[in-house]
């Protein structure tokens, strides 16, 4: 054979190697289908899908104990891509179950499937930060065992030009929680959040919990938006457009953890998502987050929705984390800004611009001495903690429960004494009266604005009065812990009796009259960072 001809042999050989497998005809449930796994739990259906022979017919059935059938769907190869879907009938929590899908002689079988709540988290390193990297790390490895109905799941970063159908790696295969497989360090898997989050979980509703990680270090919010949430927000779609960041180690380029990461998992359907995600945008596009994030949460629900047949609810929950910490003098209130574009420049959630969501507030959990730097900080029980809360109040409709901290709903200016008295939501618990947590923008003209601290003289059940001091009677803006390092750890100055932070805030004040105390203030979102 002539050397071209058995290179071209070569070639062609490589190129069939590399050919997805619905192309042969090959049954296969989609990548991210296993042994073990957990499909949502009724109301809805879980979506089940797969590769198979252009125009068969395949049938999935879902059996209980000894084999009985529960439920049997058919569904047809559909091309130009050679899948199948199928919606599975709604289940109540349990199992175990088998799941097989047969097409003429062909049959695969996942075995160990239960039904309970999936949950999403993505992010970037602080949610890549593994179970191994936290602290109390040997404790909450030795805890594993006691969960074996929290099943784990985590996607291999991958990143792509264009929308991928299926995931292109796996980092860990869906699987029963061990001290093993939660313990590898060095942000590869599995996300100590996720975990956390999804084993409280799982201790408060009973059901069985299925935690998918899709998550990659420095990288910002930009890589994890659709070209389509990026138009929304007047940021540019093509894949060059993203200059390189010095700051950042992962990929920055528009939509390519979206489309490999993200838009492969659409057809899944889920209870929720967690997103610890946003120190990178304190270097890139940081005031464009108050719209890229809206954008993203909006658009990430509607994909989800369509991608399930409508299995996955439109208002889909979204719980995230509030930017921690990272240098302690820095002069620098990128990450103040990033926090507050958190919440679309509102202050608090679930609000008018991002319903449905739900915000684990960290500025107080800074931590120093990380062996991962100071951006990573170990205490993510915390964390956890903080997003079940609202897990619980806004997933799973827990009224009565409180979770997050005071916020401002009044002030009231007393001229005569320099005094602003600022009432909060909640009753306050006082960890510290820092001098220079709160500060009051005093200036002849609206702008340029000129901060000035204002320091706390006293604390009442609701209550705390802030001193004046070189302001006058004109104050212009209220802001709250607006530094990258507000405070030490876990003593920011206000909290609720139930240990949860008051989030930090920038308000513009605007006189509406007098009272019998003095000087009533109207207090709006501020939207100026002069």
């Amino acid at each position: 054979m002539a050397a071209w001809a058995l290179l071209a042999l070569l070639a062609l050989l490589a190129l069939l190697a590399q050919a997805p497998a619905a192309a042969g005809g090959m049954l296969d449930f989609a990548s991210y289908y296993g042994d073990h796994m957990v499909l949502q739990r009724e109301p809805v259906g879980a979506v089940v899908w797969g590769h198979g022979e252009l125009g068969a017919v395949v049938t999935v059935t879902l059996s209980g104990a000894e084999g009985l059938v529960i439920t049997k769907k058919t569904a047809q190869v559909k091309g130009p891509s050679g899948t199948w879907t199928t919606v599975l009938d709604p289940m109540d929590q349990g199992g175990p179950y088998a799941l097989t899908a047969e097409q003429g002689s062909e049959n695969v079988t996942l075995r160990d499937i239960y039904f309970g709540d999936v949950w999403l988290c993505s992010g970037q390193s602080n949610m890549a930060m593994t179970v191994l990297q936290v602290a109390n790390a040997s404790q909450e490895l030795a805890a594993a065992a006691r969960y074996p109905y929290v099943r784990i799941f985590a996607a291999a970063p991958a990143r792509s030009n264009v929308e991928l159908e299926d995931l292109e790696g796996i980092a860990l295969p869906w699987s029963i929680p061990t001290a093993e497989n939660l313990g590898h360090g060095n942000f590869t898997y599995f996300s100590a959040v996720c975990w956390l989050l999804g084993r409280s979980l799982y201790e408060a509703l009973g059901s069985p919990v299925g935690l998918v990680e899709a998550a990659w270090g420095g990288t910002p919010i930009e890589a994890w938006s659709s070209r389509q949430a990026l138009q929304a927000c007047g940021l540019p779609e093509d894949t060059g457009s993203t200059s390189p960041h010095w700051h950042l180690s992962g990929p920055q380029t528009p939509s390519v953890l979206w489309n490999a990461m993200i838009h492969p998992l659409l057809n899944m359907t889920l209870r929720g998502i967690a997103w610890y995600q946003g120190e990178a945008n304190a270097f890139l596009h940081t005031d464009r987050y108050n719209c890229t994030f809206p954008a993203l949460i909006a658009d990430w629900r509607r994909a989800f929705h369509a991608g399930s047949a409508g299995q996955t609810e439109p208002l889909l929950p979204f719980g995230f984390v509030q930017l921690s910490t990272y240098r302690r003098e820095s002069p620098d209130d990128s990450f103040a800004r990033l926090r507050w574009h958190q919440t679309a420049d509102l202050g608090v959630v679930p609000n008018a611009r991002m319903p449905g969501t739900f915000m684990a507030v960290a500025m107080d959990l800074g931590d120093e001495h990380s062996p991962y730097g100071s951006i990573h900080p170990r205490d993510k029980q915390n964390v956890a903690h903080r997003l079940l809360l609202g897990a619980r109040a806004v997933a799973y409709g827990d009224k009565d429960l409180v979770f997050q901290g005071p916020y401002p709903t009044r002030a009231v200016l007393e001229v005569t004494r320099g005094l602003l008295n600022v009432t909060y939501s909640q009753e306050l618990i006082c960890r510290q009266r820092d001098a220079r947590s709160f500060e009051v923008c005093c200036s002849s003209q609206a702008s340029p604005c000129r901060w000035l601290p204002a320091p706390v003289v006293a604390v009442g059940s609701r209550t705390v009065t802030l001193a004046l001091g070189g302001c006058g009677t004109l104050v212009l803006g209220l802001r709250y812990a607006w530094a990258e390092w507000p405070c030490e750890y876990q003593s920011c100055p206000l909290y609720n009796p139930q240990g949860l932070p008051a989030p930090p805030f920038l308000l513009d004040t605007l006189p509406t009259g007098s009272t019998d105390g003095g000087r009533e203030l109207l207090l709006l979102p501020g939207s100026g960072f002069s």
